[in-house]
Parts: structure tokens; C-alpha cells; sequence
């Protein structure tokens, strides 16, 4: 009997498990490839599973209400015709004759398990793989590193069933890869909780909160980067007076012309991308032994949302936007994150992360960094001091808008010449804004 397996799919960098929240489908029903196959929830995104091929939905492995780790069977469709008559039982007493129950999954993958084993491996790469696309690369016996080098011509450059179709007759052709035996398969990160402190008595006024899901992704997610990564943290300070003139002069016009509001995000965005250009080394990641230098520039940015947890959608190629793009981006993002109706592909990619610590009156900050990137930047509070100006008249104290900038960085690939001389530059860009600027 031809069976698919449903896997539960990587919905984000930091997201391990999903909730599910609604079966569209009953055991029993015909289901057709891409239609939804059930609902299903993090505490960062909402999202709709597709059936992965048409057939016959012969089994749920999971209820409503159950939290799922990435990668883990939910549903079993059989995609023999013949058992399409066959009552709901029938495949699950035939397995049962067979095989014992738990090995029933197993048996559904393919027929050749090494040539399949490195496809199921989804977890290893950085990219969103529909469930359907994931089928027919364990049918056709392609690796995730094979999978990855496919040009996607969906959303974001999301690989689709077209592609990886178009894709197979070249490949074909060419002769199917074998797969390397001797290649190293990645394990996933087991995030252990830190070391507990000793805990303090909990007295008679003392309320307990129990972390919401997403809190403690968060929790792990930090505790696992300090870990992981040697933290360095530099400072600047950057006069930011021209910014703050132009953007009071032109943010009327802007809205009115744009139909958006032109905050500081987007300015300081467009800097960094600027520096990252001048120093690519800090747009990396590591794999073991081995830098990934990201040619794209995918910025993330930290939004607070009102529960309190924080959340980093990405401004996809930051580098091929002007400072419209990037704006009608950012505000995107933000407001879709506020009302929790980001997508997956919405908190993927990101090669480099800024978090506004001045949004709540903070003059700077040392940021955790957001693995797998190697750098994130703090921007603070902008505040008027005053500040000696150097003319060629001699030296003069004025009033000017101040702030600071923080990077902290992977001390294994970032040194500090290369992480100093980086923020710097971001701090020369934001200094040498034109405020006579007519274009964005």
C-alpha cells in the first residue's frame, strides 16, 4: 500500500514545535495535493498545512490541542487507489498484521531508506519546504543540500511543486548524485535549560507565572546563542542631527505621497546595509569549521509585541530596496507581528538583526545574538546634548541629536578591528546623511 507520511514543517529558525489547533480533514476523506489539510499555531505564526499529495486521509497521528516537534510525522495519506474503497480500519489492521504499529511510519517513506535518509533532514537547512515539495524530494532521493541549490520562483524564492518538477528530467539526465556515505549528518541542537540557581523562598505575596510557549523558545534561544557564541559588545556615539531634520521636514510629505510613516528604522536599515557592503565578513554564519558569507542582505528587526515577548521579522534583501522599499517593509512587518498574522517565510533568512533599545528610553544596550548570524546592532535613545563642533574657525559647543550604537558579535569569525571598524561605519553613514536628501 503507496502511503505518505504528513511531516510537521520548520515554520522558523527558532521555532522547534507546533500546536494544532484545527483538523480541516477526517480520517476516511479524500484529500487533494495543496488543499488544507489542517490548522496549526505558534506563539509567533499562524499557518495552514497542505496536503502533500491526493489520496485518502487513513490516519491522524495527532488530536487538536497537541504540541508537535518539527520533523515529526502527524498524518498518514494513502495514495493507492485501490484503498480508497477500503473502510478507515482497513490500512491501519493490514499494518497492524504486518508490522507492529510504530514501525508503520517508517515503512511509509520510500522503498530505498539510504537513498532517502538524507532528504528527510529537513531541519538542516535555513529554508521553508512545503509538505508536498519535501514528498517529492524523498521520492526522487534529493538531499537537502541538493534541495537548497533549486531556484525557487515563489514567494521569497520558495521552491514549489513547479520547480522542483521542472528541476527532475535535467537531473535525470545527468544522473541522480549518489549520496555520500562519509558526509557528516548534522544532529539537532538540544537547547538545555541553564544551570538553576538556588532557588529563593517563595513567600505569602509572591505570585508564580508559569512562561508562556513563546517565552520560553526565547529563553532557550538566548541561553543557547551565550553558549554557542563568544559575545564581544562595541560602542559608538553618532550625531544624528541631519537625520533627525530631514525626517521632521519631509515625513508629512512622505506620508501623504507614500500613504506610509517614515520612522527612524528604515534610515538606520539603509546604513547598515551600506557598511555590510563595505564589510561583508560581518554579514556570516559559522557551520562548524566552516563561514557562510551571505552574498543576500536579509535584516531582521526585534518588534515587541503586547504580550511582552519579542519576535524579528526580516527585511528580505534589505540590499536591492531603496529607503520606500524598506520603509513599506518594515511597517509591514511591524503591524503584521502586532496582530500575530506574520507567515513563516515572514521570520526566516535573516543574516543580520537591529533591535531598537531606544523605543523604550534606553540609551544603549548589549543585544544577545540572534544565531545563526554572527552581529546584531542596538540603537538607542536619540537625545539632544550638547557637543563640541569642530570648524575651521576653531572649536564651538552646540546642541545636537546624540545617540548611541551597540554591536555585539561572534568573537570566533568577528574580530574586534573588523567588528569595530563596521560599526563605525555605520556611525559615518548615519553622520554624513544628506539633509537636503529629495529621493528615497
Amino acid at each position: 500500500m503507496a502511503q505518505t507520511e504528513v511531516l510537521m514543517p520548520k515554520m522558523g529558525e527558532s521555532v522547534i514545535e507546533a500546536t494544532i489547533i484545527k483538523w480541516t480533514k477526517n480520517e476516511g476523506d479524500a484529500v487533494k495535493a495543496d488543499e488544507t489539510l489542517l490548522e496549526i499555531a505558534t506563539d509567533k505564526v499562524d499557518s495552514e498545512i497542505p496536503a502533500p499529495s491526493d489520496g485518502i486521509l487513513i490516519k491522524k497521528l495527532c488530536k487538536e490541542g497537541d504540541v508537535v516537534a518539527v520533523g515529526k510525522a502527524i498524518a498518514i495519506i494513502s495514495t493507492d487507489g485501490a484503498s480508497a474503497a477500503a473502510p478507515k480500519s482497513a490500512p491501519v489492521t493490514e499494518a497492524k498484521k504486518s508490522a507492529p504499529v510504530a514501525a508503520a511510519p517508517v515503512a511509509a517513506k520510500t522503498t530505498s531508506n539510504q537513498a532517502a535518509e538524507p532528504a528527510t533532514r529537513f531541519s538542516d537547512s535555513s529554508k521553508f519546504y512545503s509538505p508536498l515539495v519535501k514528498s517529492i524530494a524523498q521520492k526522487e532521493g534529493i538531499a537537502v543540500s541538493e534541495l537548497d541549490t533549486i531556484p525557487g520562483s515563489g514567494k521569497e524564492g520558495r521552491v514549489t511543486k513547479s520547480d522542483i518538477l521542472s528541476y527532475l528530467p535535467a537531473r535525470h539526465s545527468n544522473g541522480s548524485p549518489e549520496v555520500k556515505q562519509s558526509a557528516p549528518i548534522k544532529e539537532a541542537v538540544v537547547v538545555q535549560e541553564a544551570p538553576a540557581a538556588k532557588p529563593m523562598a517563595v513567600g505569602p505575596n509572591d505570585e508564580i507565572i508559569e512562561m508562556d510557549r513563546m517565552r520560553k523558545l526565547i529563553a532557550d534561544h538566548m541561553v543557547m546563542s551565550k553558549r554557542v557564541s563568544p559575545h564581544v559588545t562595541s560602542f559608538i556615539e553618532a550625531d544624528v542631527t541631519n537625520i533627525v531634520l530631514w525626517r521632521e521636514k519631509i515625513k508629512k510629505e512622505f506620508e501623504k505621497k507614500e500613504g506610509e510613516k517614515l520612522t527612524f528604522t528604515p534610515i538606520f536599515i539603509e546604513a547598515v546595509v551600506k557598511a555590510i557592503k563595505d564589510y561583508p565578513m560581518v554579514n556570516v554564519s559559522i557551520d562548524g569549521t566552516k563561514i557562510i558569507r551571505h552574498k543576500d542582505i536579509n535584516v531582521g528587526m526585534a518588534v515587541a509585541l503586547p504580550t511582552g515577548n519579542l519576535i524579528v521579522p526580516v527585511i528580505k534583501y534589505a540590499d536591492r530596496n531603496s529607503l520606500l522599499g524598506i520603509t513599506k517593509q518594515v511597517n509591514g512587518l511591524a503591524n503584521r507581528a502586532r496582530i500575530n498574522k506574520l507567515v513563516p517565510d515572514d521570520t526566516q533568512g535573516g543574516t543580520f538583526t537591529i533591535t531598537n533599545v531606544g523605543t523604550f528610553g534606553n540609551i544603549m544596550g548589549t543585544p544577545i545574538i540572534n544565531q545563526p548570524q554572527a552581529a546584531i546592532l542596538a540603537t538607542g535613545i536619540i537625545k539632544k546634548k550638547p557637543v563640541v563642533i569642530e570648524t575651521p574657525l576653531g572649536d564651538t559647543i552646540g546642541i545636537r541629536h546624540m545617540m548611541y550604537l551597540s554591536l555585539s558579535y561572534d568573537h570566533r569569525v568577528v574580530d574586534g578591528a573588523l567588528g569595530g571598524s563596521f560599526l563605525k561605519k555605520v556611525g559615518d553613514y548615519l553622520e554624513a546623511f544628506d539633509i537636503n536628501r529629495t529621493t528615497w
